[in-house]
């Protein structure tokens, strides 16, 4: 497979862009509801649950971003988005441990009817940001009865589930990107493949000989250095996995 630079934008599609803003706005609703100077004197609880949530966004974004120049690269920052996911799931569960408020058990009716809830497919005209905006916050509404609920028990247990299942979609990503490295392998090995093949149609252009050694069509190269060096000769394509060489003329 070649390399081919893509729009670098398609994470507007990905549910788990999606289901981050609306952590993220949850996080951000619940901080300035609930998180005040009686249990956070110096606001560095505020600030960590709100930076935490915007890294799960930044990350999924900028790692999809980086699909089309470098899969290894989208996989660290997805792995980066899931860690910090993980730290706001921690302080919201610290929060509930805190107040002494029961954490919702499977079964709990609130935590099925938000764990069926299934986010739209987004449908998006040339006005990209304006459309992503409307469908984050359509989407958000489908769990605003317990998201905006002036229970701050409720929401931090409803903030638990939707970081349960955005770090199950983070780590279904992974799964899928790990077994297309496998397949296509990584950026390097593609601009590599990238290489050779114009190598090849330079030598094919330049009606080259045969490599003694491997067969491959050769180019023609330039001593650097040494005695002989500024002289031209015939090199292998497939330098340096060969090293076959003749002289030139």
């Amino acid at each position: 497979m070649g390399v081919e630079i893509k729009f670098s934008q398609s994470f507007f599609w990905l549910n788990s862009w999606i289901l981050a803003n609306i952590i993220q706005l949850g996080t951000q609703s619940f901080c300035d509801r609930f998180i005040d100077y009686r249990i956070d004197p110096g606001r560095r609880l505020y600030d960590q649950m709100v930076l935490a949530a915007r890294s799960g966004v930044a990350n999924i974004a900028e790692g999809t971003a980086r699909h089309s120049t470098s899969i290894e690269t989208e996989m660290r920052l997805l792995d980066v988005a899931r860690g910090s996911i993980d730290e706001v799931q921690g302080d919201f569960f610290n929060y509930l441990l805190r107040q002494k408020v029961e954490v919702w058990a499977i079964g709990h009716p609130s935590r099925e009817s938000l764990w069926q809830i299934n986010l739209d497919p987004p449908h998006y005209s040339n006005s990209l940001l304006h459309d992503a905006a409307i469908h984050i916050l359509t989407q958000k509404s489908k769990f605003d009865p317990w998201l905006e609920c002036s229970d701050p028990g409720v929401v931090a247990n409803a903030m638990l589930i939707l970081c349960v299942r955005i770090n199950r979609m983070l780590q279904s990503q992974l799964q899928g990107l790990l077994e297309q490295f496998k397949t296509n392998g990584g950026f390097t090995e593609n601009m590599t493949r990238e290489r050779m093949s114009a190598r090849q149609q330079q030598a094919a252009e330049q009606n080259a000989p045969a490599c003694p050694d491997c067969g491959k069509p050769m180019l023609r190269k330039m001593q650097r250095k040494g005695a002989f060096q500024g002289r031209e000769f015939w090199g292998c394509s497939d330098y340096p996995n060969c090293r076959g060489t003749r002289p030139l003329g």
